[in-house]
């Protein structure tokens, strides 16, 4: 029997390991039984080469839970070691210090022990007590057994270990009990080790799939063997929109297949649940620095031996390899949207609605991808229609183009709420979109700078006239002061939590009287900011609505005889008050227009803030009497609840007397 201390420098290597990798305790799992394939795969080779003459016979790698004894056995069929190799790879840890090992990689997270040599001593997190017995597939070797209790000291002896490969024993610490679980075990086994290339057995069930699809030649896989393969990762989802089988071995090497899921709830869409492994080991799901962000939508697996898994996210974002895969695989993305846009189109057409906000979230989050997407994305029109960017723009450039020379991509975010101003845009023999994506208020703003010469205009977001100008109309004729009082007017009974801008124009007797529109830049930054993105401060603005007030309606024009009739006297009384401090203010201005701000009196200064307070109680004064007009005319409240009404800003209390009143004007 041989005694010995492992070779560390530290006193004690094995509370390090526990305490660096504590939450991630259950990869012990699979690095031990990744460490049983990597012994038959060698076995493999070495017999693929001439070097091993015997028989390979059952190479099956078996593991076995004793749950009375909190023991958890790995038994492979593979190389096995001699005493010598053992101690070279088990007794020595070529580590300086502790402290220097957690200080280095203190910032890294899974699969750290495999990729530092420490995968079979991921097995003292969960062990007091761990036993080796192995037989080396070399002529002449003897079987050895090697014990270690947690403790830097180990024993090493020949053993009666007379089948060729390594058996390893995890005496079970209590706190790691669990792991001797037939259900436990067999959870971890199916999570980490489902793929992996040599048979595993867990009691009679072999758990494993040695060759999983991503591994086989693409051209000899049928679309029936990709939606069985999805069902089995995703069993509780909807078969797939489309699929891409990766498969590239130069520069680097990756295989995989990603699917494009059937989204029922665009408010739902999940991300990490894309598969990462590393030559048919699971690794995680969470896969943000390695796929462009908005893949990570997808699902599926990637493969790939040469994407560094145990390394810092700060790595893996310089890393050169890792900005090839990804840029591999965007490419490989686009290339198979744009084949399917054309070999499949009217299937392409079919799913367009569950895959676009695919595209959307790859066009605003990765330039490349947009660049590609031009070509291939689709516009869907209210009507039902799909159209490539390029056929639309040619199907409007005439008939939408405004007096500017600026094509006016209409669009609809709702068609029940907007149907009264599509049916308008329709009557005009214009197109309307329809963008009913949560990314659209972002995206509507990237095609404006994709599309030279373009400006997209939510279609109630203001006349429709207004949205395509062909020309520049005639102002309505009012009388000093008429619009504001108008705007005072109507804002009185309006709802108080936002602000209202009157505009008069005249857009003809049969149009509607009055329009209740939002400024469709003010607007997309509000949604923008609500969506995360755009500048936050609009979020936090009152809702700001310009009122279209159509002069040439016949019920407008009623509104402004009455309010001519019954304010008139004020008004003009108003004016001439406003005229005389005018003027005072005027022949102020005259007096110090050329001194500076120390050479002006204290009078002077007195008098123009006097001045100016005498004009704001003007305004007050004839804001109140202009309200109270508001309040009082019936038919402007009945012309304001229906532009209310048609914009879906007419509720409750205010519903019910607007239903009341128009009840009433019907039995008159």
């Amino acid at each position: 029997m041989t005694k010995g201390k492992i070779g560390v420098t530290t006193d004690n290597i094995f509370p390090v390991i526990k305490k660096f990798l504590y939450s991630d305790h259950e990869i012990f799992l699979r690095e031990l039984v990744a460490n049983a394939v990597d012994a038959s795969q060698k076995l493999k080779a070495i017999a693929g080469k001439g070097e091993f003459k015997g028989e390979l016979g059952d190479l099956t790698i078996k593991v076995e839970a004793d749950e009375k004894k909190h023991r958890l056995t790995i038994t492979d069929r593979g190389i096995g070691m001699t005493a010598e190799e053992i101690d070279k790879y088990i007794n020595q840890i070529a580590f300086s210090s502790a402290g220097e090992f957690l200080e280095k990689y203190k910032d890294q997270l899974d699969s750290i022990i495999g990729h530092f040599g420490l995968g079979f001593y991921s097995a003292f997190m969960v062990s007091e007590k761990v036993e080796i017995e192995s037989l080396s597939y070399k002529e002449g070797s003897k079987g050895v057994k090697w014990s270690c209790d947690g403790s830097p000291e180990f024993t090493m002896e020949e053993s009666d270990w007379n089948e060729r490969g390594t058996r390893i024993t995890l005496y079970l610490d209590d706190d790691s009990k669990e792991f001797a679980e037939k259900r436990k075990v067999e959870e971890l086994l199916r999570k980490y080790c489902k793929f992996m290339p040599v048979k595993i057995a867990f009691g009679s069930d072999i758990i494993n799939d040695v060759e999983p699809l991503w591994a086989k030649t693409p051209s000899e896989i049928k679309d029936e063997e990709y939606l069985n393969f999805y069902r089995k990762l995703y069993p509780m989802k909807e078969d797939p929109l489309f699929w891409i089988h990766l498969n590239v071995d130069y520069p680097f090497n990756l295989t995989g297949i990603l699917y494009f899921p059937k989204i029922k709830d665009r408010m739902e869409v999940t991300k990490d649940r894309i598969q990462l492994y590393c030559n048919q080991m699971f690794v995680t799901d969470s896969v943000e620095n390695i796929v462009p962000d908005f893949l990570t939508l997808l699902y599926g697996v990637i493969d790939s031996p040469d994407i560094p898994l145990n390394v810092s996210r700060s790595y893996l974002q310089a890393d050169s390899n890792v900005k090839k895969i990804s840029t591999y695989i965007t490419k490989k993305v686009a290339d198979r949207l744009e084949e399917i846009s054309k070999e499949k189109k009217e299937e392409f057409e079919s799913k367009w609605d569950n895959l676009k906000i695919f595209i959307e979230y790859g066009m605003l989050t990765d330039e490349k991808f947009s660049e590609r997407a031009m070509k291939f994305a689709l516009f869907k029109t209210t009507d039902g229609k799909y159209l490539k960017y390029e056929d639309f723009g040619k199907l409007i450039e005439k008939e939408q183009k405004d007096k500017d020379k600026n094509v006016i991509y209409l669009y609809a975010t709702d068609t029940t709420e907007q149907y009264q101003q599509i049916e308008a845009a329709k009557n005009k023999g214009y197109q309307v979109l329809l963008f009913d994506c949560q990314l659209d208020s972002h995206f509507v703003s990237l095609l404006e700078s994709k599309i030279k010469n373009s400006r997209f205009a939510r279609v109630d977001s203001d006349s429709i006239d207004s949205l395509i100008k062909k020309e520049e109309k005639e102002k309505p004729q009012l009388k000093e002061g008429e619009e504001l009082d108008l705007e005072s007017a109507f804002a009185a009974v309006l709802p108080n939590n936002a602000s209202y801008n009157l505009v008069a124009e005249n857009l003809g007797e049969n149009a509607a009287p009055l329009l209740i529109t939002q400024n469709e830049f003010m607007r997309r930054n509000r949604e923008m900011s609500a969506i995360g993105g755009g500048l936050n401060y609009y979020s936090e603005m009152p809702e700001f609505y310009t009122l279209k007030l159509n002069c040439q309606n016949p019920l407008v024009v009623s509104i402004i005889k009455d309010l001519e009739e019954k304010t008139s006297a004020e008004a003009d009384k108003f004016n001439k008050e406003k005229q005389t401090v005018d003027q005072a203010l005027k022949e102020l201005d005259e007096a110090t227009k050329d001194k500076k701000y120390d050479e002006i009196t204290t009078e002077q200064r007195e008098s123009r803030t006097s001045l100016n307070k005498q004009l704001d109680e003007i305004r007050e004064k004839r804001k109140g009497v202009m309200t109270e007009f508001g309040k009082g005319n019936t038919l402007l409240k009945q012309v304001a609840d229906l532009a209310l009404l048609s914009n879906g800003m007419l509720k409750g209390k205010a519903l019910s007397e607007f239903i009341s009143r128009s009840l009433s004007l019907l039995e008159k």
